[in-house]
């Protein structure tokens, strides 16, 4: 009753540590993984130390031609970031896989014997989440789908799909990573203080260097948030242009006020208005030490009258992959413990409690 098989749409960064950190959860057995070229699905669970291992280097930092859509066309035309690495190009790299021209309808063709779905895919269009949502509706799909998404106006796409979620009997659990994510929780439980709270202060830091390969999509996705980007100019770079950035900065890029869910994530659960919500943090690609610690501070007013401010702070030492992954899979086992009870619709991190 407590097993868990589970699939990773896009073999990318996030979706290779999330297939590395499963090895580490007994209940969860990873059965299928795709990416643009193909997918490799085994219903007695994939050989993840095979899969990586094939996969090393075939990492895409941007969309490029041909890559497949929810509509089946290509979604977008801007350069491909994939690295070569043996005969073949990304996942179709394994041995457990097959190329396939819409790997996501193979997923969902084979979707009675999925308990969850991780979206491990960049946003680089703000309707591309919920596009794929669209597909797993129309496929008949039953189960938990998650994802680690950033924007804040992806979640209002999402609610306006709840019906139709809870109809299709799918417990969408969205923002489920680090800041959306375990931040959010963490604010969330801070906030149990007060009985009114006025300030939400996340402040995160990311050291990068040896990741930096793996998470060419996610640098990409925090550079949207520049003041001189947004998610379309950002989403269209060169390799050359996406490097330029970096070294403009020379390595080191810092945030503010970035849109991020954890805004709406935390006014739906009803812990204060999105407007009281600030985000930013540091990226250092060049160096593996955080440059700065991550922090949630919540300020609020206490039954007593009195204003205090409490601070939930994550260990220098945890890497934004753990602090990613982890998360995201303990949400992905809350959110099947919510399906099998019959608990459907879209579900924030606020809402929920990653289970461990």
């Amino acid at each position: 009753m407590n097993d868990i098989t589970f699939a990773v749409l896009g073999t990318g960064g996030i979706g290779r540590r999330t297939l590395e950190v499963s090895q580490h959860e007994d209940e969860l057995t990873p059965v299928a993984a795709c990416d643009r070229h193909g997918t490799a699905i085994d219903f007695d669970g994939l050989d993840v130390e095979e899969l990586l291992a094939a996969t090393e280097g075939n990492i895409d930092s941007g969309p490029g031609d041909g890559d497949v859509a929810t509509d089946g066309g290509a979604v977008a035309d801007a350069p491909s970031g994939v690295k070569q690495h043996g005969e073949s190009v990304g996942v179709v790299a394994s041995e457990q896989a097959t190329p396939s021209d819409d790997p996501i309808q193979a997923i969902i063709d084979h979707g009675d014997g999925i308990d969850a779905v991780l979206l491990a895919l960049p946003n680089y269009e703000h309707d591309f989440i919920p596009r794929v949502a669209d597909r797993f509706l129309e496929g008949g799909y039953s189960g938990v789908l998650i994802d680690v998404l950033k924007r804040s106006r992806v979640i209002e796409m999402l609610d306006e799909r709840g019906e139709d979620f809870d109809d299709a009997g799918i417990t969408f659990v969205c923002g489920a990573g680090a800041t959306p994510g375990l931040l959010t929780g963490a604010a969330t439980l801070a906030a149990q203080s007060f009985v009114e709270v006025t300030d939400v202060d996340i402040w995160w830091g990311v050291g990068l260097k040896s990741g930096y390969e793996d998470n060419r999509g996610t640098v990409r996705e925090d550079i949207a948030h520049l003041p001189e980007y947004d998610i379309e100019t950002a989403r269209d770079l060169s390799e050359a242009e996406l490097e330029a950035v970096i070294d403009d900065h020379d390595g080191v890029i810092e945030f503010e006020d970035m849109e991020h869910a954890d805004d709406v994530l935390l006014e739906r659960a009803g812990v204060c208005d999105a407007e009281d919500v600030s985000v930013g943090g540091i990226l250092d690609v060049r160096r593996d030490e955080k440059p700065t610690t991550t922090t949630v501070s919540v300020t609020g007013r206490t039954f007593d009258g009195e204003t205090a401010t409490n601070t939930f702070e994550l260990g220098d030492a945890t890497s934004m992959e753990a602090n990613v992954n982890g998360p995201a899979l303990g949400y992905l086992k809350t959110g099947v413990r919510r399906n099998r009870a019959d608990e459907y619709g879209v579900f924030g991190p606020a809402e929920l409690m990653p289970r461990f």
